[in-house]
């Protein structure tokens, strides 16, 4: 079934226009989703064009489609996001750019879940998520489609 964001008013049209010259990436992305969507771009497009994996796009649009612009600002909960170190971050773009089979492991290609998983039992960090070293290769400039794949 092919998903698209709901048809937008004039309004909601100008605030998403207006997120687009944000200082908060993350807004600026949601925006752009929304609006690759109302321009009639399908999911796997509007991924290829953001670096943003489908179910995170389809998240926002049924985000946008229930609740408006409303539905695309996060409600964090839990506390502050766990400080990851620019030490740390390199160790991680590091690993990423190893062979698996080089570290003795069964497999010859990273996925950000297999790398989210090594990254916590070499004890680099205590926690992460296969999302946070997904957005700490792209800030280093690696695409983890060509690094980890």
């Amino acid at each position: 079934m092919v998903l698209y964001v709901r048809e937008l008013d004039q309004i909601e049209t100008q605030r998403l226009h207006d997120w687009l010259r944000a200082q908060d990436p993350e807004r600026v992305k949601r925006a752009r989703v929304v609006l690759l969507s109302a321009e009639g771009y399908r999911i796997p497009e509007i991924g290829a064009m953001l670096g943003a994996h489908p179910a995170n796009l389809r998240k926002w649009i049924h985000r946008f489609n229930e609740r408006g612009i409303s539905g695309l600002r996060t409600v964090r909960s839990g506390g502050a996001r766990p400080r990851i170190s620019a030490e740390q971050k390199a160790r991680i773009v590091d690993l990423a750019q190893c062979n698996p089979r080089d570290l003795g492991l069964r497999y010859s290609a990273w996925t950000l879940q297999k790398l989210a998983e090594q990254v916590r039992e070499r004890n680099i960090v205590e926690r992460i998520s296969h999302e946070r070293v997904r957005q700490i290769l792209l800030e280093a400039g690696c695409s983890y489609r060509s690094t980890v794949g």
